[in-house]
């Protein structure tokens, strides 16, 4: 009896020893130190630094984070739709076949790709110049914060919308025929009667994406080299520069607050609806 309780804990023990040493140790040591100086004692003044250096990085942080879950969960909407109530099944199977590619690269290459394809003289202008679309005197960059909005949103794109595409393919058909039937085109269908009915796995989906995009590091470091930058990069410089962890944990604090609003919002719309579409 002993031994077919012990075999589950041997079985599960290396993967629990793996999560507490490379993840929870590590969040509950930032934690701490955050609010922690060199010497030891309890303080604020890593979170007063970091204010004082970096506010400007903050906002832009969570107005970057933001504009691009909104424009993720508008274009996961968007495929999901169509792929639900798309009528042509050559752009279907067209789209179902494309959308997915960038769900198996790392940010890191997505972040070199841009770099090569929304540069002044990248692959994105030149295809424009060589199509007679523009002039090479019009060519501009989007080696900025527009760069980092299109690098993650074309990340993370293909996790919400796979989530998103399947939560509307198990849906009863029932209501979508009836609807049309009655005269409702496509996009009303889709707002008024699919999206209702799929939003908490749309939430769940966007959470999650505003989660890792606020962890992502390679993104704005290699796309914009612009001030202001995100917290990533200036928790980065902290300690590459100045080996001042306290600082940079005072930003990643932030950051995990930030994250838990965002957790908070999801929960809470989760128990006011009784976990129900």
């Amino acid at each position: 009896m002993k031994e077919s309780r012990i075999l589950p804990l041997v079985l599960v023990a290396p993967a629990l020893v793996t999560v507490l040493a490379l993840f929870v140790y590590p969040l509950g040591f930032s934690l701490v130190t955050a609010f922690v100086d060199k010497a030891g004692a309890v303080t604020l003044t890593n979170f007063a630094r970091a204010f004082e250096f970096y506010a400007n990085d903050i906002l832009f942080t969570l107005v970057i984070i933001a504009l691009s879950t909104a424009l993720v969960g508008l274009l996961a909407v968007a495929i999901g739709g169509y792929l639900t109530l798309g009528e042509n099944p050559a752009a279907v199977a067209a789209l179902r076949w494309l959308y997915r590619w960038p769900l198996f690269i790392p940010f890191v290459v997505a972040a070199q790709c841009m770099r090569t394809f929304l540069a002044k003289n990248g692959l994105m202008n030149n295809s424009l110049v060589a199509m007679g679309l523009l002039d090479p005197q019009q060519t501009a960059g989007l080696l900025d914060w527009r760069g980092i909005v299109i690098t993650f949103v074309w990340k993370q794109l293909p996790f919400v919308a796979l989530l998103v595409a399947g939560a509307m393919a198990s849906l009863d058909r029932t209501t979508i025929e009836a609807a049309r039937n009655l005269g409702a085109g496509r996009p009303r269908i889709l707002v008024e009667i699919v999206l209702p009915q799929v939003r908490q796995t749309l939430l769940v989906g966007l959470v999650l994406s505003f989660v890792t995009m606020m962890s992502v590091l390679s993104v704005p470091i290699m796309i914009s080299g612009e001030s202001p930058t995100m917290i990533t990069v200036d928790m980065a410089f902290r300690i590459n520069n100045y080996g001042d962890y306290g600082t940079a944990n005072a930003l990643g604090f932030i950051s995990y607050a930030l994250t838990g609003v965002a957790a908070w919002f999801y929960l809470k719309r989760g128990i006011s609806g009784g976990g129900k579409p």
